[in-house]
């Protein structure tokens, strides 16, 4: 999964701030642009594990051309932060299933333009289900 990030413009004086729109409540901020972006990456997964460990629905991203629409960030700068959602439970199963070649090139291909791994994109896939 990979979720887009609003960055407003650090300084001298003030850190980069980020903002996570998919995410409501969630934001971060880094003295640099790389590190406000590492630390959007943790904020993302807090929020996330929190909402699964509650229960709730994991939010689908929308494009950063969705998000660039909307007039509170104009100006801000954009960035994409993949999360592997398998990553962030707990609790991890070992499987062995059976495949036709096809079907999982097909997984691979969709999981690696969703910047996941295999496992992380069924699982999000079957949740979203």
């Amino acid at each position: 999964m990979r979720y887009p990030i609003a960055i407003e413009n650090g300084g001298d004086d003030h850190a980069f701030g980020v903002v996570v729109p998919d995410l409501p409540g969630c934001f971060s901020a880094g003295d640099s642009l790389d590190e406000a972006i590492d630390n959007a990456k943790e904020a993302i997964e807090f929020w996330l594990e929190t909402v699964i460990d509650d229960g709730g629905a994991v939010p689908s991203p929308k494009t950063v051309a969705e998000h660039q629409a909307n007039p509170e960030f104009a100006g801000w700068i954009w960035a994409v932060v993949p999360i592997d959602l398998a990553a962030l439970s707990d609790k991890v199963e070992r499987v062995n299933i059976t495949l036709p070649a096809r079907v999982l090139r097909r997984i691979d291909a969709a999981a690696k333009a969703a910047g996941e791994s295999r496992s992380g994109f069924i699982a999000r896939r079957t949740l979203a289900a």
